[in-house]
């Protein structure tokens, strides 16, 4: 508890009343342990997890999160969360996250993004406790997002598919309610995130994990697009620097931000390579030829921004961030398996790796 404790930015959030949405995904579970563990005092809204096992459960999160199940389209739902958490910082996770998905149910997919975001944000207005709100968004949201060089926060925004669309959307409700209502809202746009605890249909790392674990070749898509992959502990490191400036009353930071990974270039097939080697000489993946939808060959992020302007950096390579999560998906096959300590060890971890003077 002490490394995390002096962690960068934990004195921010010790003893603060945090809601997160979404708080039963991937990246909400990461989030709102990381967040008790800084010694906030952490409520959730979101619907029940999908997957099973998932990494909510696996981390008994319902044991240490004010936890409510409501759908974010729900005025009602999302009134009452606001009201029973009274939030000082506001993290806005839940979304419809997958691509191929959004092909399969578009209207869900911006009734959620766009709708549910409005929804989550018009309630903060008229709730009126936080001091802090980061909507979380992605690297798909740029309407060129394939050209030659990375894509920075002024760049176009737009969408190919339902999903990129969606995020798009997200990014513009919640800059029209910064700028009509002075709200201390920041939007964060992360990569392609890896990480013990993901279990989603149509991503690499689970399709991965479940193959190596049953002594199957990995299917993989696409062997040869590039995306910018990162340790799920890297965005969230971007997310709980821009809430601690944000309740600080840095006004500056209520902005939009790229948190993009240390390197450019990696392609799927990299990672696959790496996934494997990190869970042992048995395991391998095979390119399984399909007929999907659309999706961007080449996705990468500029994040000088948030060099320069926040002190942030990456602090993973891709192999690094790949082996931590493969790391994670091997234990959680074995008997016995210690959820919180393994994501406690490996945050820890990633904590004590980060540059010394950045904030």
């Amino acid at each position: 508890m002490e490394s995390l404790v002096s962690a960068p930015f934990a004195r921010a959030y010790e003893g603060r009343r945090v809601l997160v949405t979404g708080h039963t995904g991937f990246k909400g579970s990461w989030l709102s342990f990381w967040l008790k563990e800084l010694g906030a005092e952490v409520w959730g809204l979101a619907l029940p997890p999908e997957d099973s096992p998932n990494i909510y459960g696996l981390l008994g999160l319902d044991a240490l999160v004010h936890s409510r199940l409501g759908d974010i389209r729900d005025a009602a739902a999302v009134d009452a969360a606001f009201a029973a958490a009274r939030p000082e910082a506001v993290f806005h996770l839940a979304a419809q996250p997958l691509v191929l998905r959004s092909y399969q149910a578009p209207v869900d997919t911006f009734a959620v993004n766009v709708v549910g975001t409005a929804q989550v944000l018009e309630s903060a207005r008229h709730e009126g406790s936080a001091k802090a709100l980061v909507v979380v968004s992605t690297d798909k949201v740029y309407e060129d997002p394939e050209a030659r060089r990375p894509r920075a926060e002024t760049d176009a925004l737009g969408g190919h598919d339902p999903y990129s669309a969606s995020k798009a959307g997200t990014e513009i409700v919640a800059a029209s309610y910064r700028r009509s209502f002075s709200l201390p809202l920041a939007s964060a746009r992360a990569g392609n995130v890896v990480g013990g605890g993901d279990w989603a249909a149509d991503r690499l790392i689970p399709d991965c994990a479940r193959a190596f674990a049953a002594g199957r070749k990995a299917p993989v898509r696409n062997p040869a697009s590039v995306r910018p992959w990162q340790h799920v502990l890297e965005p969230l490191s971007g997310y709980l620097t821009l809430g601690a400036r944000l309740l600080d009353g840095d006004a500056s930071a209520a902005e939009a931000w790229n948190f993009g990974p240390a390197e450019d270039g990696v392609t799927v097939a990299d990672v696959a390579g790496y996934a494997a080697a990190a869970w042992g000489a048995e395991a391998a993946w095979h390119a399984e030829p399909a007929d999907n939808p659309h999706e961007a060959a080449a996705l990468r992020l500029d994040s000088t921004k948030a060099r320069t302007r926040l002190g942030w950096s990456p602090v993973w390579d891709a192999r690094r961030a790949v082996t931590a999560a493969m790391e994670w998906y091997k234990a959680a096959a074995e008997p016995g398996f210690d959820a919180r300590g393994l994501t406690r060890a490996q945050i820890q971890a990633f904590t004590s790796a980060v540059p010394a003077g950045r904030p």
